[in-house]
């Protein structure tokens, strides 16, 4: 049975006018509402139906960022993952960090396929 690894992250709400912060300088993020990235959604439900057809054993939801991260792996419990690890990371973390981790954590959870 396979071990499914489902990234997911943490981004403003599609729904969301996206506003420039006061000094130009970033994306305003403060009292704007956060959701997990839709396209993050399609592979967690794709890692479900896997599951549900009886080709998976466990689902583990990965997501990299800060505290507000744990709300969107909730998420991801809501709709059927099993298991979380959220890596504490209050910085813009670069993209080859986030995927050094993740190759870690592939190795050491054994994981047989990554759904992104």
């Amino acid at each position: 049975m396979m071990k499914i690894l489902v990234p997911v992250k943490r981004v403003i709400d599609y729904n969301v006018k996206i506003r420039v912060n006061s000094d130009s300088s970033a994306v305003e993020t403060n009292n704007v509402k956060m959701s997990m990235n839709p396209f993050d959604e399609i592979a967690v439900e794709e890692a479900v139906r896997l599951k549900e057809a009886g080709l998976a054993e466990e689902i583990i939801i990965v997501s990299i960022g800060d505290k507000g991260s744990q709300e969107t792996i909730r998420t991801a419990f809501a709709m059927g993952g099993d298991r979380g690890i959220h890596i504490v990371n209050d910085l813009n973390t670069e993209p080859l960090v986030v995927a050094k981790i993740l190759k870690n954590l592939i190795e050491k959870e054994a994981i047989d396929i990554v759904i992104m």
